[in-house]
Parts: C-alpha cells; sequence; structure tokens
C-alpha cells in the first residue's frame, strides 16, 4: 500500500512502509502517529520527510487522515472529520503538513481548533541561525520562543456590537498563564537554557497582560537557576529583530507569540526552515510555521527543512532521540555542503539548488554523518516535551471573596453628545445604581468630556452602587436594564463589576 492522501477524515495505516523508500521493517515496537499531508506545498514536502524519516529507521506507524481544504469543502466548518479525530485521539501525536483556511464564510482556522481541543497549551519554536550557510545578518542566533498556546484573542470570541463597532474578547486565564510558565522554565532547565525573558503590554493592558506577567513572576521564583526579565512587547519584539543574540528564551502569550516567532524565524535565515512543536499533557502536534504556499504546489520547489525538523521534535517526544540525532545532523550537513533549495540558495555561495525531491535526497545520503562547521546535536531523554507536560501540574488557587459592586452597561446609540445620553440615563438611576462615568471606545467622555475625541456609535456606561454597603445584587442589575430598554434605548451587553478580596476587577475608563 502506498502513502497517499485518502477520502475525508478516512484513516489508513501503514504499519511498516513497505512503499517508502529505505524503510527497514524491524523487531522494535513501533510507535504509532497520526499523519495530515496537508494542502498546497504540504503533500511534497510530506513526502520528502517521510522518506528521510524511512531511510533514517524511524520506528514508526502511520495512521493517515485528510483535513484542510478538502475537508472544509465537504461542509466541516472545522477542516477535520469525525474519524479524523477518532485517529488523533487514537495516537497523540499528530505529523501534520501546512493547510489552507477558506477566506470568510464561518470556517475557523483548523490549527486553533486542534490546539485547543487536544489540550496543546505550549508551542515551542527553536530559531536557530545557520550561518554562514544560510544567510542571515545574526550569525550566533539561537532563541526558542515559548507561546501560550489556547487562550487570549485566540479564542475567537467575536460580536458585531454596532454599526460601527466590533469587538474580540481577550480572555487570560491564572492557570493558563501558570501552566505555560512552569512549562517554559521546566524546557529551560532540559535543554540547559539559562535565561527567560517574558513579553507582555502590561503597561496598556494592565489586567489581562498584568496577570500573565504576575504569574510568570510568581513562577520564576521557584526557579533561581534560571534568569528571568520581562520586556515590554514592542521593544522587546524590536530588540528580537535587531539584536536577537541578547535572548536566551523568550516566553509569550498566544497573539505575541504568533508574531514574534514568526519574525524571529526569518531572522534567523527562513521561515521555511522553521519547525513547531505543539505539547499538551496527552497529545502533541508538529507542525512547520509557514503555510500552504498555493502558489508553488506541485512544483517540486518548496524547502521541507521546516516540517523535517518538526519530525525531528516529534521523534524526541515519541522516545527516539538517537534518529532524531541522526536526521537532524545529516540535514545540518547537507546544509552545510551547499546544497539548498530556492528559498535559501545564493549564488556564488551555495553550491547547488535543487528541488524538494533532490533535497531529501541529499539528507538521505548523507544519514551518519555529521556536520564540520556547524555544531552537532545530541538529544537525550532528558529533552522530552512530553515528560515536561506531565510534570506541569494545575493547582487552582482558593476562591477570593468576591462583591459586585455595578455595572458596565454597553450601548449603540447613534447621537454625538455624551452630556445628552447622561442626562436621559440619569433618569434610570435609583435602585442602589447610579451612573458614574461614560466611555466611548475606551476613552472618557463624561464627566469632563474630551471635546476633540472621535465618537462612535458605541457606548459604554457604568452603573456603580449608591448604596452605604458599596453593594448591589444581580436582582438590581436586573431592574436596572429593565428600566434602561423601557426607555428605548439598545444596551447590547453588560459586563458586571466585582472586587477580590477588595481589590477592583475591571479597568477605569481612560482618562478617568
Amino acid at each position: 500500500m502506498g502513502i497517499g492522501q485518502t477520502g475525508a477524515g478516512h484513516v489508513k495505516t501503514e504499519p511498516c512502509f513497505h512503499d517508502v523508500a529505505g524503510w527497514k521493517e524491524e523487531q522494535m515496537e513501533k510507535t504509532r502517529i497520526t499523519v495530515a499531508h496537508g494542502d498546497g506545498i504540504g503533500p511534497e514536502i510530506m513526502a520528502a520527510t517521510l522518506r528521510i524519516l524511512a531511510a533514517a529507521d524511524a520506528r514508526l506507524e502511520l495512521e493517515n487522515i485528510e483535513v484542510g481544504k478538502a475537508i472544509y469543502e465537504r461542509g466541516f466548518t472545522s477542516g477535520i472529520a469525525p474519524d479524523a479525530w477518532e485517529s488523533i485521539h487514537r495516537t497523540g501525536v499528530l505529523l501534520k503538513g501546512p493547510i489552507t483556511t477558506p477566506q470568510g464564510g464561518g470556517y475557523k482556522s483548523l490549527n486553533v481548533t486542534l490546539r485547543k481541543s487536544l489540550g496543546l497549551y505550549a508551542n515551542v519554536r527553536p530559531c536557530v541561525a545557520y550561518a554562514p550557510f544560510v544567510k542571515t545578518r545574526h550569525p550566533k542566533m539561537d532563541v526558542v520562543i515559548i507561546r501560550e498556546n489556547e487562550e487570549d484573542l485566540y479564542g475567537g470570541i467575536e460580536h458585531r456590537q454596532t454599526d460601527e463597532c466590533v469587538q474580540c474578547l481577550k480572555l487570560i486565564t491564572r492557570p493558563g498563564c501558570e501552566r505555560i510558565a512552569r512549562f517554559a522554565f521546566e524546557y529551560a532547565r532540559a535543554h540547559d537554557r539559562k535565561a527567560v525573558t517574558t513579553f507582555t503590554k502590561d503597561n496598556i493592558m494592565k489586567m489581562t497582560d498584568g496577570l500573565f506577567h504576575k504569574v510568570v513572576d510568581e513562577v520564576a521564583l521557584q526557579y533561581t537557576d534560571i534568569k528571568s526579565s520581562h520586556m515590554i512587547i514592542d521593544i522587546g519584539a524590536a530588540r528580537l529583530a535587531d539584536t536577537p543574540e541578547q535572548f536566551d528564551m523568550v516566553l509569550t502569550s498566544n497573539l505575541y507569540g504568533d508574531i514574534v516567532s514568526d519574525i524571529a524565524a526569518q531572522v534567523a535565515g527562513s521561515v521555511g526552515l522553521a519547525p513547531s512543536a505543539n505539547i499538551g499533557a496527552s497529545g502533541a502536534m508538529f507542525e512547520a510555521i509557514h503555510g500552504s504556499a498555493p502558489d508553488i504546489a506541485g512544483k517540486d520547489i518548496a524547502n521541507p527543512g521546516g516540517l523535517l525538523l518538526a519530525a525531528v521534535m516529534m521523534l524526541v517526544h515519541v522516545g527516539q532521540p538517537d534518529v532524531a540525532a541522526k536526521i537532524q545532523n545529516a540535514w545540518l550537513r547537507t546544509i552545510e555542503d551547499g546544497i539548498h533549495t530556492g528559498d535559501i540558495y545564493v549564488d556564488g555561495q551555495s553550491a547547488e539548488l535543487v528541488g524538494t525531491t533532490a533535497f531529501a535526497d541529499a539528507v538521505i545520503s548523507r544519514l551518519g554523518q555529521l556536520p564540520e562547521v556547524l555544531t552537532p546535536v545530541a538529544y537525550a531523554a532528558v529533552n522530552n516535551p512530553a515528560k515536561l507536560a506531565h510534570m506541569v501540574r494545575e493547582e487552582r488557587a482558593p476562591a477570593l471573596p468576591k462583591e459586585l459592586v455595578g455595572v458596565d452597561v454597553f450601548f449603540h446609540w447613534r447621537g454625538d453628545k455624551p452630556a445628552t445620553l447622561a442626562q436621559h440615563l440619569q433618569l434610570t438611576d435609583g435602585d442602589g445604581l447610579r451612573l458614574t462615568m461614560i466611555s466611548n471606545r475606551g476613552l472618557t467622555v463624561w464627566p469632563n468630556a474630551a471635546s476633540d475625541a472621535f465618537l462612535a456609535d458605541h457606548w459604554r456606561c457604568r452603573f456603580e452602587a449608591s448604596t452605604p454597603t458599596g453593594r448591589v445584587t444581580h436582582q438590581q442589575i436586573i431592574r436596572l436594564l429593565s428600566r434602561v430598554a423601557d426607555a428605548g434605548y439598545d444596551f447590547i451587553k453588560t459586563e458586571n463589576l466585582c472586587t477580590f478580596d477588595g481589590i477592583p476587577g475591571y479597568a477605569m475608563g481612560q482618562g478617568q
């Protein structure tokens, strides 16, 4: 049997890789993994990667599934069919080619769905320079980006609230911050990394990014052998692009991590060489960080390096560090010998321009060899990210005393005079609640309106307790909303205002 793609969601097992050149039957126990060939250049670079794995005697059995564009087109808006899910849950390991997510139409990112559904909370992206054989301005760069993989704006919770305003909710949880922080510091220990730099924007998002920063600092106190520092994301990204040599590991949240890891990969030499591991306590997914590149699909010119190095990370994960090192050293020797695909080929510096298939042949011919200039790699059981994920234990803190002290009510209102809105809404005051602030796009516009500000049709109106206790009830808020509705105002959402152990769990309006 071959290793081609199969029908939607159909799982095909390849227990011995009989049709993969160089595969040898072994008596040792094999690890079963799921393979998704992907879209665009995916099938080409996956075929090259599997040939190299086979030639290196990787002890694997494959279950092939189909995901991505073809599955979307068959009506599965998630890009994956039920029996493909069954394979992934059965094996716990997915090697995935790049996929294409159709634009619009309610289609959801398969990558995000996989990461969240499988609990793959840690994204690991090594970004290494291979100078002088791959062109880079930073020949000493060797940075690992650790990205929280499930939360933040990637929750995908978005709403159109008015004619002019849409929103996306940024969700950060303490348990999510704690486990990614612990994973990062455990990874640093296992890989002999000396420093972790956290990137946030907590000078602006004081509660969400502030929580991420606070929890990392708490966790860092338990890893005194690892230097911990913090940078605001904008200057951190600038320095990562300009002087990446000053970083050892970068830890950050989901959106920032997505951006800075691509920056780091490109600065190192090429996004096409960058692998990615997505790790959870009960599963893992390995992929290249680049997209499906449909413009070059079928031309046998794509660089399989990113996916191959992801497969190397996978081999370490499943307990085959010897095979992982054998493949990566052969790949390093190939790069060192100047056998390059078009994305990294430099006329007069590279020795030979090759395509996807020929590059795989070159790696296979060098299996067992070590690089002579670049540093050879070696892996051990301590490097296994699966072990790290299992070392992270979620211990939920006791609930804090919580008091309800008011409510933010958001309105769709086409007026342009905040004082007029305030005058009307003050008529709904009473029953222990009173209007205290109105903001527009976050800026306080009443009282003390900012007269030069542009005003959209989306208004936040804060009602706070006017009772001696400073507390209100849910019933009081419900009655307030009833009075607002009777007054003819279109409220579109509410956010309760609470204190936790006496500390406000809400931000003030800008300028308040």
